[in-house]
């Protein structure tokens, strides 16, 4: 494979080693590879989070990028270490749903459970999988180019929804999905949910919080200053943000308040 490109997204953070040993293991396999770094600050243990980030991110990347995901809270039990061949990308991670946005968004998908322990780093630790079983293999796919050496294909993977807004009389009911680090609060209702006619006005009518929120903008210049407004944000839902502040702190919410859009 030419140009390899190898993603790494993490809840590791960047305070100890994990994310520069997993590149290092990677480098010494395929000196080659370019590694790029999506994330490494998915909150702890969070399928969603780390789910939302991959589903957010993966499509920007030229064909055959290969993606490491590793948000691992079964790391050392019988969970399974998956490939996945999509339309034109590859994804590794563990068999737990981090990958649901990815199976959600395409078309045609295939799941191998890596079962080749040659490729993996000797002896596997119970705790650092992503050095030992993740980054090694996407290595040696970069370098092979296929997956079928890795294992067989499976069809009985681990998948979750996401929320989805709910009808209620005029109006939908959603939750925020995740907060980002400008505490910016990511919704569940997209484009679709709005009626034109809102989209038009710039005009909302959303409560959440307590509060109640009516400002629509198309860029976060044009919000009040210290006023929370609805955007519609990179990912495709609707967002609620304070023109340079964090919506999160003044209405006092996190992921998974729950939102109330009045469509009438």
């Amino acid at each position: 494979m030419p140009e390899a490109i190898i993603t790494l997204t993490t809840d590791y953070g960047t305070c100890d080693h994990l994310v520069g040993t997993m590149k290092g293991v990677i480098l010494r396999i395929n000196p080659d590879a370019k590694i790029v770094d999506i994330n490494h600050s998915v909150v702890p243990y969070d399928l969603l989070d780390g789910a939302l980030t991959i589903g957010a991110a993966y499509r920007y990347f030229p064909p055959r990028t290969i993606h490491v995901v590793v948000v691992d809270p079964g790391v050392g039990t019988q969970r399974r270490p998956i490939v996945v061949s999509g339309e034109n990308q590859y994804f590794i991670a563990p068999d737990n749903g981090v990958l649901s946005v990815v199976y959600e968004k395409e078309t045609t998908i295939s799941v191998r459970h890596i079962t080749a322990d040659h490729y993996f780093e000797n002896p596997v630790s119970n705790t650092f999988h992503g050095r030992d079983i993740f980054a090694p293999v996407a290595a040696w796919l970069s370098k092979l180019g296929q997956t079928t050496s890795f294992g067989e294909e499976v069809s009985d993977y681990v998948r979750f929804s996401l929320p989805k807004p709910t009808a209620a009389g005029t109006a939908i009911k959603g939750v925020v999905l995740r907060v980002d680090h400008f505490g910016n609060l990511m919704t569940n209702p997209t484009l679709q949910d709005l009626p034109q006619a809102m989209v038009s006005a710039g005009k909302v009518n959303l409560h959440v919080g307590g509060k109640t929120i009516q400002q629509l903008v198309q860029i976060y210049a044009q919000g009040n200053a210290g006023e929370p407004f609805a955007i519609l944000g990179s990912s495709g839902f609707l967002e609620i943000s304070v023109n340079k502040g964090s919506a999160a702190r003044v209405l006092g919410v996190q992921r998974g308040a729950e939102v109330t859009l009045e469509l009438a």
